[in-house]
């Protein structure tokens, strides 16, 4: 259906799931199997969702897979505010990430709505 990779919502969301890893890479080893394993699952759902969307066979399928991505979009946005308050990350280096998941959230309900159309 669509060329996922030339989406803009998609080249975002990829841009967030790496700062997600490198973010990550910073808690403690305590977390490997905790809070780390379940922000990178989240943030990897939010691009592949997006992909498989796309790749799906009606306008439909691709807003069922488009809100699957924006729940991932906004667990994540809980866990990067969770990670700040356990002092895992100081607000600095959350504000930035969380305002680049508002953003894209925002994308992906625009684009969602813009397949009803």
């Amino acid at each position: 259906m669509h060329d996922f990779k030339n989406l803009k919502v998609w080249q975002k969301a990829m841009g967030a799931a790496q700062a997600t890893y490198e973010l990550c890479a910073r808690f403690p080893d305590a977390e490997r199997y905790g809070l780390i394993s379940q922000m990178r699952r989240a943030a990897v759902s939010i691009p592949s969702n997006i992909s498989e969307g796309a790749g799906r066979n009606s306008k439909g399928e691709f807003q069922q897979f488009l809100g699957i991505a924006m729940g991932s979009a906004y667990e994540l946005e809980t866990q990067f505010l969770l990670a700040g308050r356990l002092l895992y990350l100081n607000m600095a280096e959350v504000e930035p990430i969380t305002a680049q998941l508002v953003e894209l959230q925002k994308m992906l309900y625009g684009l969602k709505n813009s397949l009803r159309a």
